[in-house]
């Protein structure tokens, strides 16, 4: 195959793309550009697209000799990754960029590119794997559950699985990765990974969306509506945060308190006990499907699924099935500005149902909601409604 390999300047990627080459595929190296004004430097695991790892890549594709590549995506990333998860969290959600990275970047931006330059497939590091099947190709679990990453690639759709590429996949343990590097001779093979949002690399969300949001200050309530302490801007804070409220009224039985609904309209987080957090059913509206379709889809049938809803959360056993668009409803709140290039009206897109068989703690909206079945990725949505059995936001 013609392959386009995506460095990050990481370990990961540079071995995947030693690995392309040793399979005798033709590789070429290109690093993307996500940042308008990239740091120098990295601060130690924090970030992933500076001007270091743009040279980590190089020597990278030099030590392996192939051609090496920067592309500037840094538009395309600002428009659909940063400011998305500012509207995101305006709105009261709680996004993932890396998804969206993924999503709108990586395997959409990036793909349609090497496609349209006459690759066959873009290789990336990422540990996940595809199996072809008779029923085509499905996106399943590394072979390694800890350093699995099939619930960040859970936004692929069938036509991009059929252009992707792991290497990885069925690599038992990230030290070997490493070990390989260095018999390699590849520079970056003990390289620390990243593990913050690239576009904040500080690690202060709340102080970096201060300087893009107008935040201001606002109420926070218990369940039955008290006012219990004040905030500095509702659109810092997430469902199942503890830390950060400081609250002025200790609670009747001493126990701490957790955000349990953000209400943007209003500028109000309301707050209580961490019971009220356990939900047991879930809406999820920008369906799409890794591969086939399970067929239950098409009919409005129950299938059995285990539900993920973090990139390092355990899966928990649910049913799920999907509910055709009623064109009676209107829109509703489901889209909004933030996703102008979404399904539209919510009324014309099908909607996802999870109820869960254990109920989950820290379920909010905006989060993506990954389902498998064994180590199959059937698919995702975003959440939009999440359910307790104990309390229902306003």
């Amino acid at each position: 195959m013609k392959v386009l390999a995506a460095m990050s300047g990481g370990v990961d990627s540079a071995v995947a793309a030693a690995r392309a080459v040793d399979a005798g595929h033709e590789v070429v190296g290109v690093h993307l550009a996500l940042s308008r004004m990239p740091g120098t430097l990295r601060t130690g695991s924090r970030g992933c697209c500076t001007i270091e790892d743009s040279s980590d890549a190089w020597r990278a594709c030099e030590k392996l000799g192939i051609p090496f590549y920067v592309w500037d995506f840094s538009e395309r990333f600002k428009a659909d990754v940063v400011d998305d998860f500012i509207s995101e969290y305006a709105a009261g959600r709680t996004p993932n960029p890396c998804m969206r990275c993924n999503e709108k970047i990586k395997f959409e931006a990036l793909l349609d590119k090497a496609i349209a330059l006459g690759f066959d497939a873009v290789a990336t590091g990422h540990y996940a794997k595809i199996i072809e099947t008779e029923n085509g190709r499905e996106l399943h679990r590394a072979a390694t559950w800890t350093k699995d990453q099939s619930y960040v690639l859970g936004v692929l759709n069938e036509q991009q699985l059929a252009h992707c590429y792991f290497p990885l996949g069925d690599t038992p343990s990230k030290d070997l990765v490493r070990a390989e590097a260095a018999e390699r001779g590849l520079s970056v093979a003990q390289k620390p990974d990243s593990h913050d949002i690239c576009f904040i690399p500080d690690g202060d969300t709340r102080g970096w969306l201060a300087e893009q949001i107008e935040l201001k200050n606002g109420p926070i309530l218990d369940a039955e509506g008290n006012q219990i302490g004040e905030h500095g801007g509702a659109e810092a804070y997430t469902v199942g945060q503890r830390r950060g409220l400081k609250l002025g009224r200790p609670a009747p039985d001493g126990k701490p308190r957790f955000v349990l609904e953000i209400r943007p309209k209003d500028n109000t987080v309301v707050a209580g006990p961490q019971e009220l957090l356990e939900i047991d059913r879930i809406t999820g509206i920008r369906l799409s499907w890794a591969g086939k379709p399970v067929p239950e889809a098409a009919s409005g049938e129950w299938f059995e699924i285990q539900l993920q809803i973090r990139a390092h959360a355990d899966p928990v056993p649910a049913r799920a099935r999907v509910e055709a668009p009623d064109p009676a409803e209107d829109s509703g709140p489901a889209e909004d500005a933030a996703h102008p290039e979404g399904d539209g009206d919510a009324a014309a897109a099908p909607t996802l149902v999870v109820e869960l068989q254990d109920p989950l703690k820290g379920v909010a909206p905006g989060q993506t909601a990954v389902m498998y079945q064994d180590t199959r990725v059937l698919g995702q949505a975003t959440i939009d409604t999440a359910r307790s059995r104990n309390y229902q936001p306003a």
